[in-house]
């Protein structure tokens, strides 16, 4: 801890750098101004909401050291599972690879079938996204592969799923579909992101031809650079104004600017123009409040790019499901059921963790057996400090 006697002198230099800085905050007050003039309100109209979303990695994560699972699971707002897997960092990814499809070869998952329409060659993971390791690697140097490549696999599987719902599923009624997170990935190898999002778009128009039904696709996210940046700036400006939900576009130019890598920002509008394709946007950005007074919580919501103009109607959809969000508040109800579908608790959880253990139980002999149950009777004693 601090002398007490230092805290005099240590405010006053965070004060005097705070001060320093202060042009900081006048450019970004500056640069959201622009944005008043441009923010509308919301308008309630009423459709059918679905989220697709992935479960929280905790709460997927059974560990028995040294063996880690994780449990890769998708579960939309209605309850239906569209995919339940199970890795480990040290899985095989050609034998995963493989087990997305059927002997003949067509696909047996939604990230198969993704796997086959974008025209993979090899029809492997590593060749989706070079974040997950060719086999060889795992095989041959397992103590070089990132764990983390399990999450990768987890991503991509959530937008298999969002991909065959829309490109393989039929539709009784308009549907706003909401994914958990913005429309934006840089897990994609190349420009397959690309090619991901037309066949999406595709899709859509398809639908809407031959059935008269509408299908918008919009991701939320609770968290977002842009917002962070620009949250004080709008707050002092009055950005939103007190009486009704709003919402605002975000100009690519201010998120180029919160973000390190300035091509996360490059959207489908850049294609015909020089430069780098636009391999991980699928989303135009703004900023919205679902509730109507200043001091409630404001979203990034990404809407699928070929549907922007169609903002108003679209956040009209969104606003219905997020006046009922419980037990958030303001929040699209629809993710938080399907985040409470999806996620791995409690007891469920303490069955899938004793599962591990007797998997492991298996690999051992009788005479090794009782170390085992010794060790898991033992559990964790510094946490009897507390007791």
């Amino acid at each position: 801890m601090f002398d007490p006697k230092e805290l005099p002198a240590l405010r006053q230099t965070i004060r005097d750098a705070t001060v320093r800085d202060r042009r900081l905050l006048d450019d970004l007050r500056k640069e959201v101004r622009a944005l008043s003039g441009e923010v509308r309100a919301i308008k309630p109209r009423s459709t059918t909401s679905v989220s697709l979303v992935a479960s929280d990695g905790g709460n997927n994560k059974l560990v028995f050291d040294p063996f880690h699972v994780q449990l890769v699971r998708v579960v939309d707002s209605y309850g239906e599972q569209l995919c339940l897997d199970a890795v480990t960092p040290t899985t095989d990814t050609d034998i995963l690879s493989r087990a997305q499809f059927k002997e003949d070869g067509s696909p047996r998952t939604a990230l198969g079938r993704v796997m086959t329409d974008l025209a993979l060659e090899p029809r492997t993971l590593n060749q989706l996204s070079h974040m997950i390791p060719d086999g060889k690697k795992v095989r041959e140097k397992p103590d070089e592969v990132s764990p983390s490549w399990v999450l990768v696999y987890r991503d991509l599987c959530e937008w298999a799923a969002l991909y065959e719902r829309i490109c393989y599923r039929s539709f009784a009624t308009d549907t706003l579909l909401v994914r958990d997170g913005l429309l934006r990935s840089k897990l994609f190898r190349d420009e397959y992101f690309i090619n991901f999002r037309k066949r999406i778009e595709e899709a859509i128009e398809r639908i809407r031809q031959e059935t008269r039904r509408k299908v918008f696709l919009v991701g939320l996210a609770k968290h977002s650079k842009v917002l962070a940046r620009y949250n004080l700036a709008m707050a002092l400006e009055g950005t939103f104004a007190a009486g009704a939900p709003r919402y605002v576009r975000v100009p690519r130019t201010l998120e180029a600017k919160a973000y390190v890598w300035p091509e996360y920002a490059r959207g489908a509008e850049t294609e015909e123009s020089e430069g780098e394709a636009p391999k991980f946007v699928a989303g135009d950005m703004y900023f919205v409040r679902f509730g109507g007074r200043s001091g409630d919580p404001l979203w990034t919501v990404d809407i699928f790019s070929s549907q922007s103009q169609q903002a108003a109607e679209v956040f009209g959809y969104l606003l219905a499901d997020a006046t009922d969000g419980f037990p958030v508040p303001f929040y699209p109800r629809c993710l938080q059921k399907a985040h409470e579908y999806a996620e791995i608790v409690d007891f469920d959880l303490d069955i899938l963790q004793d599962e591990v253990v007797v998997a492991v139980r298996g690999l051992l002999n009788e005479k090794e057996i009782p170390a085992l149950e010794a060790l898991r009777l033992q559990g964790d004693v510094s946490t009897r400090r507390y007791e």
